[in-house]
């Protein structure tokens, strides 16, 4: 069993940054891949970014190169680091986890799923 909490989320203006963090408790974290989700009132929850154990990572189009994904297998966490943020980033983001190596963006491929933090960005 993985339990995920995330915490970081905030109201920023645009072109600011944000990082999210996301602390698994569990001994297998560091075989789980990872994931970003993020969803806004009545649409389907979205991928954002992922990482597998060996630091491989995947990012949605929308995101590429202004997010980044890590993660600290001693500690058992992963962060997203959001720059240039834009309105339309505005969401509650979902720290995921997948008991597999392989890096899948459907949120059917995840198991766990922590409880979200909002993301609030101002124009």
């Amino acid at each position: 069993q993985v339990q995920l909490v995330e915490s970081g989320g905030a109201l920023v203006q645009a072109g600011g940054s944000l990082r999210l963090s996301c602390a698994a408790s569990g001994r297998t974290f560091s075989s789980f891949t990872m994931g970003w989700f993020r969803q806004t009132p009545g649409k389907e929850r979205e991928f954002v970014a992922a990482i597998n154990w060996n630091g491989i990572t995947t990012y949605a189009h929308s995101v590429r190169g202004r997010f980044s994904i890590s993660r600290d297998n001693t500690k058992n966490t992963m962060n997203l680091q959001m720059n240039s943020l834009k309105p339309e980033d505005t969401a509650v983001y979902y720290c995921a986890a997948r008991s597999s190596s392989s890096i899948l963006t459907g949120r059917y491929d995840y198991n766990y799923w922590g409880q979200g933090t909002q993301v609030t960005v101002s124009s």
